[in-house]
């Protein structure tokens, strides 16, 4: 795979990134991880901060699994039921929150005219697979049921995640399948974690940590996520080994010069053999986790109003 050129305002974003990263302690792949993860949280939330105004925005709670669910609610207008985006935050199944990705759930609100519920879900090594996967499916169900109790359309529902999120958002869609429902309208996907291998052309291209995300970090996130072989090749936390025949539209939008590009590709590929309505791009000269960069970044402002545009056909 040839190395290609890293876009400047990309560039711009990461120098920016790093210099806010340089004034705190610095993130570890080893525990205790509630530092990291308070570090982690006020260097995410200050590289990507505001973003548009909610009619409102209010933190609400779904019991799922034994546990509080988080479930940040974004409505861009009130006085009718809102069709609803429900959003996985990446962050390798360990770090980031509703708040790290508070900025890009408003946008995508905006953008597609919906409602999004960005939930914290558990963080791994905590809560291992499935609980996170679990937690999520029961917040989706929670809402095709009672989601007018919060101004929500349960009716017309899609799914969105980047990163470990996008994983989440497509094994939460092959779960729903599996379980009878209830039905989605899409799946949106930015970057997904799709499979447990490292061994891909754009693993052996870009996994040294130049561009970021490292195959280093991704051992560590799937070590902590899925220990056992078993889980790690389970189809829903690998949906690269699913059956995806009868999911939703799904959308995989990627970075060129990201570890995860290749099995995002094949994924995108099993989709459309699959007969899975698929729209695919991959966004020239970005990295890793650029889905947050549109403070700074054309592509990254480009792929969120696409994104926005496709969820609003697929929500209707």
């Amino acid at each position: 795979m040839p190395t290609p050129e890293l876009d400047p305002e990309m560039r711009a974003h990461q120098a920016a990134y790093e210099a806010i990263a340089a004034e705190y302690p610095p993130i570890l792949l080893q525990q205790p991880f509630d530092p990291q993860r308070a570090v982690n949280d006020a260097i995410n939330t200050r590289i990507s901060p505001g973003g548009p105004a909610m009619a409102e925005s209010a933190d609400r709670w779904v019991l799922a699994r034994g546990r509080r669910v988080l479930c940040r609610v974004h409505r861009p207008r009130l006085n009718e039921p809102l069709p609803v985006l429900v959003y996985f935050h990446g962050g390798g199944w360990v770090w980031s929150s509703v708040d790290t990705h508070d900025r890009l759930a408003r946008e995508y609100a905006v953008g597609a005219g919906c409602a999004v519920v960005s939930v914290d879900y558990a963080l791994s090594p905590e809560a291992r697979f499935p609980q996170a996967l679990l937690e999520c499916a029961a917040v989706v169900r929670w809402i095709a049921e009672h989601g007018a109790d919060w101004g929500l359309d349960g009716a017309r529902v899609a799914l969105g995640g980047d990163s470990a999120g996008g994983n989440l958002a497509l094994g939460t869609a092959l779960l729903l399948r599996d379980e009878g429902g209830p039905g989605l309208r899409g799946v949106l996907t930015s970057y997904p974690v799709c499979d447990s291998r490292f061994d891909t052309a754009s693993y052996r291209a870009f996994g040294g940590g130049k561009y970021w995300l490292s195959e280093e970090k991704m051992r560590f996130c799937w070590s902590v996520y899925a220990g056992h072989e078993a889980d790690r090749l389970n189809p829903l936390a690998a949906p690269l080994r699913a059956r995806l025949e009868g999911l939703p539209p799904v959308l995989v939008y990627l970075a060129e010069l990201d570890p995860l590009r290749s099995e995002g590709e094949a994924m995108a590929n099993r989709l459309r053999g699959a007969g899975v309505a698929t729209e695919f791009a991959v966004f020239p000269g970005t990295i890793h986790g650029f889905i947050l960069a549109t403070e700074r970044m054309a592509k990254a402002r480009d792929a969120v109003a696409r994104g926005g545009a496709w969820l609003r056909g697929a929500l209707g």
